[in-house]
């Protein structure tokens, strides 16, 4: 993953500018070290892919410079993925991400695993999803503290009527949550 990383990291640096609150497509092929034993790409790399796909957002978007000006860095807070179809070694596929909009406290991000669609009824343009997930995110100073929504927008402009989350998605980012304060350990799981 480290050099598939610096191979994006590298990518991005050249590839197409975007806004803000556009859709990036990072383009990825299936390698073997993607492989579990049952030969299509094991769950936990999708994660990992999604962290590549993020950080090649961050960058064409301009985002991730006005963060290292502000010694700013992004942490995940909650994720969840679903799969429709599993990836196999060699295909190619691309990892569409996009902002879906802000909470009071976080970010949240949609990203798209796809592949253009096949077979005879195929339309031209068209993709079929092979996996989705959602990451609920927020932003650290490196000076330490939490950059606020408000300091967040402030930097990197206003936010589109359309950037809105869903409301399941904000349910679900509640329901997930993990306390602010610690407790004593359970003596079964509960």
């Amino acid at each position: 993953m480290f050099f598939r990383t610096l191979l994006h990291t590298l990518l991005s640096r050249f590839g197409p500018r975007l806004g803000h609150y556009d859709v990036a497509r990072t383009r990825f092929i299936t390698l073997p070290t993607d492989q579990d034993i049952l030969r299509h790409m094991n769950n936990g790399v999708y994660l990992s892919i999604m962290d590549i796909a993020r950080f090649d957002m961050l960058h064409r978007t301009g985002i991730w410079a006005i963060f290292q000006a502000k010694g700013w860095y992004p942490v995940v807070v909650a994720e969840t993925i679903s799969f429709r179809k599993s990836l196999t070694l060699g295909q190619r596929f691309t990892v569409e991400s996009r902002i879906l909009g802000f909470d009071e406290k976080a970010v949240y991000v949609e990203q798209r695993f796809v592949r253009p669609t096949e077979g005879p009824d195929a339309t031209p343009g068209e993709v079929e999803v092979y996996a989705r997930g959602f990451i609920r995110g927020r932003f650290l100073k490196r000076t330490g503290g939490v950059v606020t929504i408000d300091e967040l927008t402030d930097a990197v402009g206003a936010v589109p009527d359309e950037v809105t989350v869903p409301n399941w998605l904000l349910e679900w980012s509640a329901d997930v949550a993990m306390p602010a304060t610690r407790a004593p350990a359970p003596s079964v799981w509960e």
